[in-house]
């Protein structure tokens, strides 16, 4: 079953709620390297409860609805997706526990063509469940590989954001671990792309890729390492364009161009000098 431009758009997505315990917090900046240095300070407050943060790119995890494009009649083919780009806005800081709500939506499809696969643009509001405050504005554009031509309208893709064209203001390299996927799935991210080899192999890969998701959390431990001095509530956004996947156990080297209290950035696989995601904007206070 292909694409319908028309039925995707209308797609009820359910709303979903979430508790999250300070494992879960623990668990999610754990599965995106923090902690590698136990005598870091600032590191800890991440991942021991004494004085728990939540890291500014959990609200990406937050009220997430499920793998809801394999649960739901999308006609995508969910085995050779990938996540093409991520987003979130802070409307106020995370707490490091709590029950919210996610209500998600599909705000547009571009058919790129016959073999050139398709992009599916959502958007997820995160709720306080007790208060009503909005927490978070997730948006995520996934790259669906093998869907493209089903002839949806014409529609031009997004512009991307522009780097300077200076040399980068600061640079932080981290280190991913060979089980990280094999951590990172349990925060909630199941696909099996991420752990079973034979399922990589069917998607074109040689062996299982680090989750996107998992990406933009060490990149945005990057900019709070190298910008905010671990200060997360000073994170008002953060967005970027995957551009190749990570491989659990290589290092992720992020660059960044800072402007006032606009923060672009991106990131490469040191060890294959790939890049990995671009085109990124972050707004800082």
């Amino acid at each position: 079953m292909p694409i319908d431009y028309d039925k995707l758009l209308a797609l009820k997505i359910p709303e979903a709620e979430h508790t999250y315990t300070d494992k879960d917090t623990i668990l999610y900046a754990l599965g995106v390297g923090l902690g590698h240095d136990p005598l870091d300070a600032k590191q800890l407050d991440f991942v021991y409860e004494k004085n728990l943060k939540a890291l500014p790119t959990y609200a990406a995890m937050l009220g997430y609805p499920g793998f809801w494009i394999r649960e739901l009649p999308t006609g995508i083919d969910w085995v050779r997706l990938v996540n093409g780009e991520q987003g979130v806005t802070l409307h106020k800081p995370i707490a490091a526990t709590g029950t919210v709500i996610g209500r998600a939506r599909v705000t547009e499809v571009i058919d790129k063509g016959e073999g050139k696969g398709a992009l599916v643009y959502s958007e997820r509001t995160v709720f306080d469940k007790a208060t009503g405050d909005l927490i978070a504005t997730v948006t995520q554009t996934t790259f669906c590989r093998a869907d493209g031509g089903f002839g949806g309208p014409p529609r031009e893709q997004p512009p991307a954001h522009k780097l300077p064209e200076r040399a980068p203001d600061l640079v932080c390299d981290l280190g991913t671990r060979p089980e990280q996927a094999a951590i990172y799935r349990l925060t909630g991210d199941r696909n099996p792309l991420h752990v079973d080899p034979e399922v990589a192999k069917t998607a074109g890969f040689p062996r299982p890729i680090f989750h996107g998701l998992g990406t933009f959390g060490v990149v945005g431990h990057a900019l709070l390492r190298a910008v905010c001095d671990y200060d997360p509530a000073r994170v008002k956004s953060f967005a970027g364009r995957f551009s190749a996947p990570v491989f659990p156990g290589e290092t992720i080297r992020t660059e960044f161009w800072r402007d006032g209290d606009v923060v672009s950035f991106r990131a490469s696989a040191l060890e294959r000098n790939v890049m990995v995601m671009t085109n990124g904007r972050a707004e800082v206070g």
